[in-house]
């Protein structure tokens, strides 16, 4: 019998195997605001990016120019040399307006710059051109990123970035922003104290670690003013997002909970969890109320309720349970039963819920999720009703040994980026093929793609390419891509910088190396030692080659935001290669006992390289440590919070705890920290291994780390206050590097 001469059967196909069907759960995710509303959105956002000339461009959104929820724009010229844009929501006109810009008018939009020349008149399309999208959901952000890049961002800034999310298609967005305000409500509700609430959450940078249930109180504690200035924001973020047709997620519970439950729930079932992350269990051994306990559905309900009133709801909500932690349990019952109470707390306030759920932990617990494990969890949430996040698809897809997630839609995601680390990556191969494949899957439960980076601000060639595969049938021809991209990202077809993007896009940012997880493992932002890492994926020939033309093209190019940054981006990562070389001479003249070898190297590292480095940053406003400090000590209200926040914005920097816990996780190659944070440590061990070479003694790991430990301690308290405005010349001072170090780094080769 055929599933065709079979209503029943079919039904029941549809249920067992989510891939033969649309996801009907799905059909009541769409756009809340009206089709005027969004129109209205896109025409300011044009007024945004391009003044006077936005008039050129007419909108209209129409919904019903899709019938199946997928995406569609079409553009025409008209008469008067106007575009006319009509699309099936905001998103879908912006982003239809956006590949106009880049293919037809050489534009361009970044976080580190725009490049929008746009020619006179706007140039003629011939007929209609139609794009469109294979893809239901195109989702952006990862639960770090409002801790290592939006953590102190401002309304104009949010502005940008959502503007940002709508050019390039994203119609998802985590919306993050404020939760605690509102968790704070409920905990008072339950009769929580003012000093419980206190203790439980972390300072303003280590806030997504504090909400998965990984630690509590470091940062601490958050002032009333925070949670004020946060939840305005967020009434702004969610309008903004919504005007333009695109569906926040929002905040749900995952059953961490403040220490000060247990003294009004003697009884309930809680697990104290063991240490996370090296740190003690004074900040972190988090208590997890168990899913099964009545007092789940409770708290649970009671906080989504607090979000729903607040904030409204697109019916989309996530939560991690189990985020870098291991269930106490491996009972196949007990796993379907903990995802059955957590989807049950959202299903109390929402029947109509969706539960967005982070993948990331089949990867960081792989020992522990087996196959078997991972179906179980994931089944106790009727099918359709979970979209999980394939959270580092590029590098470790789940879905291939998973059958796309047991039947549960999924995302295809490129997270690309951990700690919103400075430095070239990328897998270009990887993701320009990836979502092909995860869309031609055997009875692929694929309904969307997304990024997922712990931070944002870099490496802006790989986010363009990513967004732009959601609109695209095939991968495309990377050559070519990238030549294009050079030619927009500068508004000229200068023939060194198509070369240099070339090299660039088939080594720094083409790892292939298996399982590779991108890190900036550079000895230069990591504390010295004898065992650094010095492994590159790349062949740095490439990296020098593309400098050279970048510096060759540089004088004529220089004016434009975008180049500058490009020009300081590529120094940068020369010098950071750079770094690794006279770190082996280091090693190699101290274990050889040749103090001269050893000053000479160590003498240029640190008395020349290195304050050259903290110049050039200092010359682009995108590099500036006084920047980021700046924001953090904006938002506070008297001078107790402005100390807060600095050590905040300081500590995750560098120690990422009280003692290193996470040291350097999330480092950054900013002016200011290079001088006054990793030149200080690599001047004192180069000092420290002089000192041993001329008294005789032994090197000694520990007792460096205690003295370099001050020294990084020493720069979260400084108090000292840096740039905010760049500083020198930009092609002046890369010009002046390229001079004194490019004979030296073809030597190195």
């Amino acid at each position: 019998m055929s599933p065709r001469s079979s209503p029943v059967l079919l039904v029941v196909l549809c249920l067992v195997v989510a891939a033969y069907c649309k996801f009907p759960s799905l059909d009541h995710i769409k756009p809340k605001a009206s089709n005027k509303v969004q129109g209205r959105a896109v025409v300011e956002l044009l007024k945004r990016l391009l003044g006077n000339r936005s008039t050129e461009f007419i909108v209209l959104v129409n919904r019903s120019l899709s019938n199946d929820s997928l995406d569609v724009c079409e553009l025409r010229s008209t008469r008067n040399n106007k575009i006319f844009a009509t699309g099936s929501s905001g998103v879908a006109v912006a982003s239809g307006i956006y590949n106009y810009l880049k293919y037809f008018c050489n534009c361009h939009v970044s976080w580190s710059g725009d490049q929008l020349d746009l020619p006179r008149p706007l140039p003629r399309l011939t007929g209609v051109l139609r794009i469109n999208t294979q893809h239901r959901f195109r989702y952006y952000q990862n639960v770090c990123t409002f801790s290592y890049s939006s953590v102190w961002w401002d309304w104009p800034r949010w502005e940008r970035e959502i503007d940002w999310m709508a050019l390039n298609g994203i119609n998802l967005p985590l919306a993050f922003t404020g939760q605690e305000a509102l968790w704070q409500e409920v905990y008072r509700a339950l009769g929580l104290n003012q000093s419980e609430i206190e203790e439980f959450f972390s300072g303003p940078t280590f806030l997504a670690w504090n909400r998965m249930g990984n630690m509590f109180k470091f940062g601490g504690p958050l002032p009333q003013s925070w949670h004020v200035n946060q939840l305005l924001l967020q009434f702004k973020i969610l309008e903004r997002m919504r005007s333009f047709g695109m569906i926040p997620v929002l905040p749900a519970f995952s059953g961490n909970i403040p220490k000060g439950i247990l003294r009004l729930y003697p009884e309930a079932n809680v697990t104290r969890l063991g240490p996370w992350a090296h740190f003690n269990c004074s900040l972190s051994c988090s208590y997890i109320l168990d899913p099964r306990d009545p007092l789940f559905l409770h708290i649970g309900s009671l906080y989504l309720s607090q979000v729903v009133k607040q904030f409204g709801t697109d019916h989309i909500y996530n939560t991690d349970t189990f985020n870098e932690m291991t269930p106490p349990s491996s009972d196949l019952a007990y796993l379907s039963a903990v995802s059955r109470s957590v989807f049950a707390s959202m299903t109390a306030v929402d029947p109509q819920a969706i539960w967005l759920m982070q993948g990331w932990l089949f990867f960081s617990d792989a020992v522990f999720w087996k196959p078997a494990r991972i179906q179980a969890l994931l089944h106790g949430v009727p099918l359709g009703r979970m979209i999980v996040l394939d959270l580092f698809a590029e590098t470790e897809p789940i879905f291939s040994y998973t059958e796309s997630f047991y039947g549960q839609p999924f995302i295809w995601c490129m997270l690309q980026n951990f700690g919103g680390n400075s430095g070239f990556f990328g897998t270009v191969e990887s993701v320009n093929s990836g979502p092909f494949k995860a869309l031609h899957f055997p009875n692929s439960t694929l309904v969307g793609l997304g990024m997922t980076p712990e931070g944002i601000e870099q490496n802006p060639l790989m986010y363009e390419l990513m967004t732009e595969l959601a609109w695209r049938k095939e991968p495309v021809n990377l050559s070519s891509w990238v030549s294009l991209y050079a030619v927009r990202r500068y508004g000229s077809s200068h023939n060194n910088l198509t070369t240099a993007w070339r090299l660039l896009l088939s080594s720094v940012y083409n790892c292939t190396v298996p399982h590779y997880r991108n890190h900036n493992h550079s000895p230069l932002v990591r504390r010295p030692s004898f065992h650094m890492n010095t492994d590159l994926w790349y062949d740095p020939a490439d990296l020098y080659k593309a400098w050279k033309m970048m510096i060759e093209a540089a004088p004529s190019l220089i004016s434009k935001e975008t180049f500058r940054y490009d020009l300081v981006d590529v120094t940068r990562q020369v010098l950071q290669v750079l770094t690794t070389s006279y770190y082996k001479d280091i090693v190699a003249a101290y274990h050889n006992q040749k103090l001269p070898e050893l000053l000479t190297a160590g003498g240029v590292l640190v008395y020349d390289l290195l304050p050259e480095l903290n110049r050039l940053l200092n010359s682009d406003p995108n590099f500036l440590l006084g920047t980021w400090l700046d924001r953090a000590q904006s938002l506070a209200i008297d001078d107790k919070e402005a100390e807060l926040y600095d050590m905040n914005a300081r500590n995750q920097l560098t120690l990422w705890g009280p003692s290193g816990e996470i040291i350097d996780y999330a480092n950054k190659e900013w002016g200011g920290l290079m001088e006054d944070y990793y030149a200080q440590r690599w001047g004192l061990f180069v000092h420290t291994l002089v000192e041993c070479l001329d008294s005789g003694q032994p090197f000694k790991q520990d007792t460096f780390n205690q003295a370099v430990f001050q020294v990084e301690r020493g720069f979260i308290y400084n108090s000292r206050k840096y740039p905010t405005k760049p500083q020198g010349d930009t092609y002046e001072i890369a010009h002046k590097i390229f001079l004194k170090y490019y004979p030296q780094a073809l030597k190195t080769l």
